[in-house]
């Protein structure tokens, strides 16, 4: 039952289209994923996977799927092929016009899918910097950065404003999914239909424009800085821009979007594309040093390179403890921030030896490494249970993969591949 304050609003801002938003409500629900063009692309996919899928009109990766394929259980979900996402969702961050070797923020980033797109369009290069405030949600948020294989990601956990003295003028690019009443979210969750009020939609209001303001001074002259979110609120949506655009005469308005559920297949999104003029401030702002991390060589992990691996790594050694990670050349000082990820988990540092990450194996190709194992979909179901295997070759490492695409590490001790499937992931 929705809310009736809410029903009013709607039939006030909608007039003659508001019986057929009324009846969106009583579809079946709609199911899409978006794949991963880090590890995949339209043409592959179909060839390997023979799902019926329609793809979405504003996404070319973007994909509609029947219900009963169910793909967050299929290995193709654990390997990072693609991101089970609502398809409007899908339309915003192609409007950031996300390129490599930029430096890009998600100010407000969980569960992550936004980010994973951005990260697509970067193509490994550049900086993104995840930011979400809720730890429990911060934490889904890396381990998806994770499991999409994204090695040019640092991953951390602020309020926007506490972020303003390290970043800025910093970015190129900002995303601002702002949190929001939730409308678009009422048909698949009963949680947001009973937590909608008049009062929370203010709230809201208030906070996002808090957050704009922190995005803003966050964001280089001549950067572009995207506003989304998933409700139907004039006053958290064109209000909130609108209100923005008069504190921010620096700003200019590219686009708006509106999607909404009973004219499109999906749940429905807004979003508003914002340029930002250069000024004086602003371009000494951009000329500032970056002060990363020193880059330094690390014995165990050579050796592991020179053994298994036919890649390079592009980026700053950054250590935490007998974690060894890769970070982005672009990397800033991380004096007083709480990290999460700082890049790529590449493993741990053990007195003799080195232990690759799940994470590095999620991010590696199998032209990348000297020793792999492929398996079927049946096979990696297994695997995926932490079950052992029989296998031929020379012992240690080798990187498991379904259908061509990485799953994780086996560790091969005479016939037996031993399973390096990360325990809680185990299903």
């Amino acid at each position: 039952m929705l809310p009736e304050p809410f029903l009013n609003r709607m039939k006030e801002m909608l007039d003659g289209e508001y019986e057929d938003f009324l009846a969106s409500y009583e579809k079946e629900e709609i199911h899409s994923l978006r794949l991963n063009l880090l590890k995949t692309d339209q043409q592959e996919f179909a060839h390997k996977c023979n799902w019926k899928l329609d793809p979405v009109p504003w996404s070319g990766e973007g994909f509609y799927y029947e219900g009963e394929e169910r793909p967050g259980r299929h290995p193709y979900h654990e390997a990072g092929v693609y991101y089970i996402q609502e398809a409007s969702a899908m339309a915003v961050a192609p409007r950031l016009e996300a390129k490599p070797g930029e430096k890009i923020l998600d100010l407000c980033a969980a569960p992550g899918g936004k980010s994973s797109q951005i990260a697509s369009f970067m193509k490994g290069r550049g900086l993104l910097v995840c930011n979400e405030v809720h730890p429990a949600r911060a934490r889904v948020l890396s381990e998806n950065i994770e499991r999409m294989g994204i090695r040019n990601a640092l991953v951390i956990s602020h309020e926007p404003w506490e972020l303003e003295r390290s970043f800025k003028g910093y970015f190129d690019k900002i995303l601002v999914d702002a949190p929001c009443s939730g409308e678009g979210m009422f048909r698949k969750n009963e949680s947001a239909v009973l937590e909608w009020s008049a009062e929370n939609v203010a709230m809201c209001a208030k906070r996002q424009a808090k957050i704009l303001e922190s995005a803003a001074r966050m964001l280089k002259g001549g950067g572009r800085l995207v506003y989304s979110t998933c409700t139907f609120e004039r006053e958290e949506n064109e209000e909130t821009i609108d209100s923005f655009l008069k504190r921010h005469p620096e700003f200019e308005q590219e686009k708006v979007l509106r999607l909404w559920p009973h004219k499109v297949k999906g749940e429905g999104h807004f979003l508003a594309a914002l340029y930002k003029n250069e000024g004086e401030e602003d371009r000494a702002l951009c000329r500032r040093e970056e002060k990363g991390l020193p880059t330094r060589e690390y014995r165990q992990w050579s050796e592991f390179c020179a053994q298994y691996l036919k890649c390079d790594f592009d980026g700053v050694y950054v250590k935490f403890g007998d974690q060894l990670y890769l970070a982005p050349q672009a990397l800033p000082a991380l004096k007083g921030l709480k990290v999460l990820r700082p890049g790529l988990h590449l493993g741990t540092i053990r007195k003799d030896r080195f232990e690759p990450s799940h994470a590095l194996a999620l991010a590696l190709k199998p032209q990348e490494v000297k020793k792999h194992f492929h398996l079927t979909p049946e096979e990696a179901g297994r695997y995926l249970k932490g079950q052992t295997f029989s296998a031929e070759g020379e012992k240690g490492w080798y990187l498991i993969t379904v259908d061509g695409y990485s799953l994780g590490w086996g560790k091969l001790s005479g016939t037996i591949m031993k399973n390096h499937y990360p325990k809680g992931l185990r299903k």
